[in-house]
């Protein structure tokens, strides 16, 4: 082989090779907490759905299942070849981003008509949040943060799951199931907010908005449950009683979220943080909340409010996908 062959030869073994390190430096630049983008995207695509914009929904669900997928990499590789970081990783709240993620994405799977890989969804997110939770626990930490409400979004995405399956195959045992998880879902979200740092609504970085979101998860999987109670024929009490928490919740929501909007105003904080996907997803289940309990519960009001909510969730994920795809090509070439 001529000097010229052997050169372009040896140019592109090393433009393949950078390429792989590019890559492997991608994966491992990225964090725990990076299963909020999914969680992020795929609330969104659900409240596109309920809103009425199928096309722009099935975009969105696309997006959020590639994120999870690279997610999925990511953990399997760190499993494989640094077990430690996966273990000390596995011991902070936003590896519970992974059980809500697939929780989420795995009721667009429902709501398409693909019941099996909701049920696929279900069982994987079920395994994980039994692996997970414990450790999480075992490291509590106080004054707790925004990301410590992830305890109550993993418990609770569960619920919403289990419940939309339930309603889809007249599971009785699912839905006692998912109800057990949404009680369990407030206590943890009470037992967080008993130490929840209310500065972090000045000084957060983005998951302080999870203040929030762990009610509107929890708003969704009362007006969820409500509406697989009147399909499975429940008690017309605990019927009524489950809608009627899914309008207290999502009100109490509402007022967290105005809260919240008020102080990114009095204190903005504009630069990139990958825990800004945990404010787009608290915003983007408010939306599907407001318009999942509106049908549930038969109330007219919350159904405009959902509406109009699901755009700024859409947009702020829109700009933090291109903020995060820019922000790790800059980590993979340092």
């Amino acid at each position: 082989m001529s000097d010229g062959g052997l050169a372009a030869q040896h140019g592109d073994v090393s433009r393949e090779h950078r390429a792989k390190s590019s890559t492997g430096r991608t994966l491992e630049v990225i964090p725990p907490g990076a299963g909020a983008a999914a969680m992020s995207t795929g609330i969104v695509s659900v409240a596109l759905h309920l809103a009425g914009f199928e096309l722009l929904s099935r975009l969105w669900f696309v997006i959020g299942v590639l994120i999870w997928s690279v997610l999925v990499l990511v953990f399997v590789a760190r499993l494989a070849d640094d077990r430690a970081r996966w273990v000390d990783e596995a011991d902070t709240p936003p590896a519970l981003t992974g059980v809500a993620a697939t929780s989420v994405l795995g009721a667009r799977c429902v709501l398409i008509g693909w019941e099996s890989v909701g049920v696929a969804a279900l069982v994987i997110a079920a395994i994980a949040w039994i692996v997970l939770m414990p450790a999480v626990v075992r490291h509590w930490t106080a004054p707790t943060v925004g990301a410590h409400f992830l305890l109550c979004v993993a418990t609770q995405g569960l619920a919403v799951l289990g419940s939309t399956l339930a309603a889809a195959k007249s599971a009785q045992w699912l839905a006692a199931t998912a109800l057990g998880m949404f009680v369990l879902g407030l206590g943890f979200y009470l037992i967080v907010l008993a130490r929840f740092s209310f500065n972090q609504l000045r000084v957060g970085a983005g998951d302080q908005w999870v203040f929030a979101g762990a009610l509107a998860i929890s708003a969704l999987a009362a007006g969820e449950l409500a509406m697989a109670a009147e399909v499975l024929g429940w008690p017309v009490s605990l019927h009524r009683s489950l809608q009627i928490a899914g309008v207290v919740i999502i009100g109490s929501v509402l007022a967290c979220y105005a809260v919240l909007v008020a102080c990114e105003v009095r204190w903005p904080r504009l630069h990139y943080d990958v825990r800004r996907w945990s404010t787009t997803f608290p915003m983007g289940m408010t939306s599907a909340a407001s318009l999942t309990v509106a049908a549930a519960a038969s109330t007219a009001w919350l159904e405009p409010v959902g509406s109009v909510l699901v755009w700024p969730a859409a947009l702020l994920c829109l700009i933090l996908l291109v903020a995060t795809v820019w922000h790790l090509r800059i980590e993979a070439k340092t």
